[in-house]
């Protein structure tokens, strides 16, 4: 085999950048991988448009994905198009084609990866998508291979770049709102026009979906991530926790107890000196706890155009070696193993937490609380009653010793219930790494 024919579906902003590295930069990925990456076809939305952002032979474009697909000269599908639907399509028909296929696409393989994963191992061609997680950064890589020998016991994740850079503004010192810093996010095009999916942390769930079947071998569905986003943290819960000696991230989380595991995604209060910590703007960092490699950071650029370009290149060259030496599916692909008996419910998961409340400034308020906690076997750690705000209410802090997640829940409510509260009580769970 002389050259590797790549056939690219999409080309959007993350597509653009591939093609135009595999026209540019052909001699140079040829020196480093071993073997010519030629691009033969293109499918885009309007062929006819001539206003692109990188310039491509026209008589490469077309608008039938069957295009791609059905050349039998093309041995390796690029799927950039984004979305569930006709993506799966697209790629359990190149797959059964014979093709290998490189995507980027997390809520697909969130959805459906063990599905394309059997296929593609029942075919016996390659599936490789490092660009579908925190694509700066090499985690798939370092899970699939580098991590193998591990038994892992933690991962955490800050894996989506426009929450990190909001709760980084609100972090600045000045009492930055969330409104305004998603606005700044916007402006600057870190965040979608519509970023629900990023601030309900969806799209974290998704990543971390594709995270714990390649570190713990399960397979979990994104209905069964436990998903909570930032839309309810204030500029003075991230000031409170800093305070208290605390920084606050979106974490996508998998902790593994003997068969048993949490998966989970919520904003999290972690220890000014932990290495997560300091990851701010649109930087992602998985940390990675093993038997062998102890704890592990990968830091890096999580999205945008060329940090996905790399990734996606990246997986090019490499299925494009494992074609050259006959060697498909030299890593195999990520299927789900019998070790994890169980997940646990959010309920029964344990840890320290925050507390805010926000309570009428009136002798024995907090006493009350305290007595509610009490019954819920919820022992306090520290507390501080912070300056009065408008109307008379003073917010009061607390900081818990480990608990139960089904205690807080039930303890709340009924602390909410109290006269002396005047609004829904705010919890933030903590992890000390």
């Amino acid at each position: 085999m002389d050259k590797v024919n790549v056939g690219l579906i999409g080309l959007g902003t993350v597509g653009s950048g591939v093609a135009k590295m595999l026209l540019a930069r052909r001699e140079f990925l040829a020196r480093r991988g071993g073997i010519p990456l030629a691009l033969r076809r293109v499918c885009v939305r309007h062929p006819r448009r001539t206003l692109r952002p990188v310039r491509v032979d026209e008589r490469l474009l077309t608008g039938n994905p069957n295009a791609v697909l059905e050349d039998p000269d093309i041995q390796v599908v690029v799927e950039l198009v984004g979305g569930i639907h006709p993506a799966k399509e697209i790629l359990l028909k190149a797959i059964e084609s014979g093709k290998s296929v490189v995507t980027a696409n997390k809520a697909l393989l969130a959805h459906h990866g063990e599905e394309l994963f059997r296929a593609a191992a029942r075919k016996g061609v390659d599936l490789y998508f490092e660009a579908s997680v925190a694509a700066g950064i090499p985690i798939i890589k370092s899970l699939r291979e580098g991590l193998l020998g591990n038994d892992l016991e933690v991962l955490y994740g800050i894996l989506n770049g426009t929450t990190n850079f909001i709760l980084t503004e609100m972090a600045r010192g000045d009492g930055r709102s969330f409104k305004s810093a998603l606005k700044e996010a916007q402006g600057r095009g870190y965040a979608e026009r519509n970023p629900s999916l990023d601030l309900r942390g969806i799209d974290t769930a998704h990543k971390l979906a594709i995270l714990t079947l390649l570190g713990f071998g399960k397979a979990v569905r994104p209905d069964q991530i436990y998903v909570e986003g930032i839309q309810g943290i204030t500029a003075n819960d991230v000031r409170y926790a800093h305070d208290f000696g605390y920084a606050i991230k979106l974490l996508g989380i998998a902790k593994r107890d003997g068969d048993e595991l949490e998966v989970r995604v919520h904003p999290t209060l972690l220890p000014s000196n932990h290495l997560l910590s300091s990851v701010s703007g649109i930087h992602n960092a998985v940390f990675v706890k093993g038997d062998l490699i102890g704890e592990l950071v990968l830091y890096g650029e999580g999205a945008g155009r060329w940090p996905t370009t790399s990734a996606v290149i990246a997986d090019l060259m490499d299925v494009a070696r494992n074609l050259k030496y006959r060697s498909p599916q030299r890593v195999p692909p990520p299927l789900p193993t019998r070790r994890i008996r169980r997940l646990r419910r959010m309920g029964e998961i344990e840890g320290r937490y925050y507390f805010r409340f926000s309570c009428i400034d009136r002798p024995g308020v907090l006493s009350r609380i305290a007595r509610v906690l009490g019954r819920h076997r919820i022992s306090i750690a520290s507390v501080v009653q912070k300056d009065r705000r408008r109307e008379q209410i003073v917010p009061v802090v607390m900081m818990t010793h480990d608990a139960r997640e089904r205690d807080v829940e039930e303890a709340l409510g009924e602390i909410d219930r109290l006269p002396a509260i005047r609004r829904k009580s705010v919890s933030i769970r903590m992890e000390r790494g």
